[in-house]
C-alpha cells in the first residue's frame, strides 16, 4: 500500500509546483495529481514541449526498474502498450536536503476503460479485449509479465480506438515472483494458482476485467471461492456466457500464451457471426425468388389485362429494400474488418 500521503514529501504536491531536473534544466509545472500507487505519484505537469505525465517517488530503486522498462519497450518495433519514455532526472528541493528521482512519459489522453465500452456497447469490449491480448503476447515474447493487469490502468486513446495501459510499476521480469497485484484481479487470490510472473497470470488478469465489465461493482470472495463461484456470474450474463469456454481457460491457467487466448475469442466471435451472415444470404435468396415470382405474376396479369399498375411499383419497392439491405450489410462487414485489421 501507498505510504501516508502527509508524511510523503511527494505526494499531494500543490497546482502550480514547479519540478526542475537536477541534471538536464528541464522544468515541468504541475497541472494535477492523476493517480498514484506504491511506487510514487504520477502528476499532469506542462513543460515547454507540452503536456506530460511525470512519475516521481521517494524510491529511486523503483523509478530506476520502471525506467528500464519502458526504455525497453522503446526499443520493440510497433509496440505501443505503454506510454513512451521522454525524460528521466531528479528533483533536488529548494534547501537541497532531499532528491527525488522521477521520470517524465507521454501524456495519454482517451477515456477510461469501462466508460468506453458502457458508451459504445459491448462488442467494444471483446475488440479491445483482442487489442489487450495482441501487445500482452509481444510483451510475453520480450520476456515480461504485466503483473498489475486490472481497469484502473488501461485507457483507451482515440482514432481508431486503441487500448493503452498506464502504468508499469508492476511489470516483472518472467518467473520473478509479481511485484505488485490487485486481489479481485490476482489468481492468487481467488486459489486458482501462484503469483509467478508468468503468462497465464496476465491472461488471468484480462479474464476477470471481461467480468468487471460485466459487474462494475465488485463482488467478493465468499465460502464457494474459486473457479465455481466466478462460472457462476459467468453463467448469470449473456455476453459473458458466450464466452465462458475462453474465461474457464483462462482462469484456469490453461493458455500458455496470449495468442492461444486471442485466437480462442476469434473462434467464438466467428461462430456468432458466420450464422448471422448465412441468415442474411438465405434472406436475400428468398427476396430475389419472391421478386421473380412477382414478375412473373406481373407479366401474367399485363397478358391477361389486370391491375399491372399496381404490381409494377410492389416490384421496385422490393427491389429498393434488398439494395439498402445488401448495402448495409457491405457496409458493416467492411467496418467488422477493419477493426479487426486494428489488432491483428
Amino acid at each position: 500500500m501507498m505510504n501516508n500521503t502527509m508524511k510523503n514529501p511527494v505526494g499531494n504536491l500543490p497546482q502550480g509546483t514547479t519540478i526542475i531536473g537536477k541534471w538536464h534544466k528541464e522544468s515541468y509545472t504541475i497541472v494535477r495529481t492523476l493517480g498514484y500507487g506504491a511506487t510514487g505519484y504520477v502528476y499532469l505537469t506542462r513543460s515547454s514541449k507540452g503536456l506530460a505525465a511525470l512519475k516521481i517517488s521517494e524510491n529511486s530503486m523503483s523509478i530506476t526498474s520502471e525506467v528500464n522498462v519502458l526504455r525497453h519497450f522503446s526499443k520493440v518495433r510497433g509496440f505501443s502498450l505503454g506510454p513512451s519514455l521522454l525524460d528521466v532526472d531528479d528533483w533536488e528541493q529548494l534547501r537541497g536536503k532531499q532528491s527525488f528521482s522521477f521520470y517524465v512519459m507521454e501524456y495519454l489522453e482517451g477515456e477510461p476503460l469501462l466508460s468506453f465500452v458502457q458508451k459504445r456497447g459491448m462488442e467494444w469490449a471483446g475488440i479491445l479485449t483482442l487489442q489487450l491480448l495482441t501487445d500482452l503476447e509481444t510483451l510475453h515474447k520480450e520476456g515480461w509479465v504485466f503483473g498489475d493487469l486490472k481497469p484502473d490502468n488501461l485507457i483507451v486513446t482515440a482514432s481508431p480506438p486503441k487500448v493503452r495501459l498506464l502504468d508499469v510499476g508492476g511489470t516483472t521480469i518472467k518467473g520473478r515472483a509479481i511485484k505488485e497485484f490487485t486481489e479481485f484481479f490476482d489468481r492468487g487470490y481467488w486459489g486458482l494458482g501462484s503469483r509467478r510472473a508468468e503468462a497465464s497470470y496476465d491472461l488471468f488478469a484480462v479474464a476477470m476485467i471481461m467480468i468487471h465489465i460485466c459487474y462494475p461493482k465488485q463482488f467478493q470472495k465468499n465460502g464457494e471461492g474459486g473457479l465455481k463461484q466466478l462460472e457462476g456470474h459467468i453463467d448469470k450474463n449473456a455476453w459473458l456466457k458466450k464466452y465462458k469456454s475462453v474465461l474457464t481457460r483462462a482462469l484456469s491457467g490453461e493458455y500458455q500464451s496470449a495468442k492461444e487466448m486471442k485466437d480462442g475469442m476469434l473462434a467464438v466471435m466467428s461462430q456468432r457471426t458466420l450464422p448471422a451472415s448465412q441468415d442474411t444470404a438465405q434472406q436475400h435468396r428468398g427476396q430475389r425468388a419472391n421478386n421473380s415470382s412477382s414478375t412473373r405474376t406481373s407479366r401474367v396479369a399485363t397478358a391477361r389485362g389486370g391491375a399491372a399498375v399496381t404490381s409494377a411499383p410492389q416490384k421496385t419497392t422490393s427491389k429498393g429494400w434488398m439494395e439498402t439491405a445488401v448495402l448495409l450489410s457491405v457496409i458493416l462487414f467492411a467496418y467488422f474488418f477493419y477493426l479487426y485489421g486494428q489488432i491483428m
